[in-house]
């Protein structure tokens, strides 16, 4: 029974494919192909504590923003297995686990995946907050080679070694960040009298699309749109939104000053469902809501629709909208040069005024508008606006993700308010 329990959800489906992503090349936004977005099945993750009581170690998934689908001891070995929640997918495993010990000891761990490669180097964490990457002396890859995703070599699977003992010690591809985390955030934002929130709808499965609201302004005629998280494991673009959203709510005379004149909503969790049961990729509705941007058929990508419809029937303008992502490598994923927007040549003037304030960094942007399923397209088409899906790399070092999140709010508010 002991062994059952331990394995189940490792074969769940051994006939999973992969969507094939050219090998040499990183397409990104500019090469996103139409695909059918209506809702597919996704495989629930079992979860569980899995004791190994021979060896005292204990592992389990049992928490918001897991991605666990079985372990089994091997000789010295913990082998855990990790398996999306359904196929084909991006291959990007997500992972999130907790582990301990009776006895201080240490222990190996060995990633496997199903016809995907290792992609996040490991963080710990003690307490569930507060995350530091593993020394790489204790990190060891085996059958690296060319990638099935992304211009990077990636690992098949990797073995850590951890410091195990009665504490609990979290184990995730990037710092947890579940809807909890995300609403507390929220909460104390709105502290501010000039921040409010509420709920523009509901996930499938019925968790909060929960909007904030910053303004200063007498009439409601300007906005720009901030959001992100469509995707759960993104959480450097998570970090950078972050930094950039306090930006425009902080002290600042230019921060007082814009939001005197425009009125900013974000929407940072765009995937709640996703994020909180530990998907790599998609939506509770099975598919990838940045592929949905013009069919509509999940209630995440509508409740956005329907709120800027509203807005901007109301008599406001969109003149700025940024998703926020994760990818290999930072990118900025723009219209094209000759598109017209509510705002003729802001883009090109923002990157550059973004690039001439961080020291030594060179912007890399890639413009299109023939992806119509993403959110960029979906944000010009249909209000005219500057938009774009900004990429953060998935190892860029923290602060600097917060510097250039930082320096982006500044630029932005410091051009649209010279415009006026």
């Amino acid at each position: 029974m002991r062994l059952s329990l331990i394995l189940v959800g490792l074969f769940f489906n051994a006939s999973l494919s992969f969507a094939q992503v050219p090998k040499k090349k990183y397409q990104g936004q500019g090469g996103v192909q139409e695909v059918n977005t209506s809702p597919r099945p996704i495989q629930q993750q079992y979860q569980s504590t899995f004791a190994f009581e021979d060896a005292d170690i204990y592992i389990s998934n049992e928490f918001d923003g897991a991605r666990l689908n079985g372990a089994l001891m091997k000789e010295d070995t913990l082998m855990v297995w990790i398996t999306p929640e359904n196929a084909p997918i991006n291959p990007s495993p997500w992972y999130a686990f907790k582990i301990w010990s009776g006895e201080p000891k240490e222990a190996l761990v060995k990633f496997t995946y199903q016809n995907a490669k290792h992609r996040y180097f490991p963080k710990l964490s003690h307490d569930g907050k507060n995350w530091q990457p593993l020394d790489s002396a204790n990190y060891q890859e085996f059958n690296k080679g060319e990638a099935d995703f992304g211009p990077n070599s990636l690992p098949q699977s990797v073995v850590i070694k951890l410091s195990l003992n009665s504490d609990t010690l979290w184990v995730a591809g990037q710092e947890l960040q579940t809807s909890q985390h995300i609403f507390a955030w929220i909460d104390s934002l709105s502290q501010q009298s000039y921040i409010s929130h509420a709920d523009i709808g509901e996930s499938r499965l019925g968790r909060p699309m929960r909007s904030v609201k910053i303004s200063e302004a007498k009439r409601e005629d300007k906005i720009v749109f901030v959001f992100g998280r469509q995707h759960p494991p993104e959480v450097t673009g998570w970090l950078a939104m972050k930094a950039f959203v306090e930006t425009l709510t902080g002290d600042s005379k230019l921060a007082k000053k814009f939001r005197k004149e425009y009125t900013t909503y974000v929407v940072p969790l765009m995937n709640p469902d996703g994020a909180d049961l530990g998907h790599w990729r998609h939506s509770a509705g099975g598919v990838d809501l940045n592929r949905d941007w013009s069919q509509f058929h999940h209630p995440e990508t509508r409740a956005v629709r329907d709120f800027l419809r509203n807005k901007t029937a109301e008599g406001a303008k969109l003149y700025f909208g940024i998703d926020f992502h994760s990818t290999w490598d930072d990118i900025y994923y723009t219209l094209d040069s000759v598109s017209v927007t509510n705002t003729p040549g802001l883009m090109a003037e923002w990157l550059s005024s973004i690039e001439s304030n961080i020291p030594d960094y060179e912007i890399n942007a890639k413009g299109s508008v023939n992806a119509t399923g993403v959110s960029k397209n979906f944000l010009f088409r249909e209000f005219g606006a500057e938009s774009l899906v900004y990429e953060v790399g998935d190892n860029t070092p923290r602060p600097f993700v917060q510097q250039k999140g930082e320096v982006a709010a500044e630029q932005l508010m410091r051009l649209l308010l010279d415009r006026e």
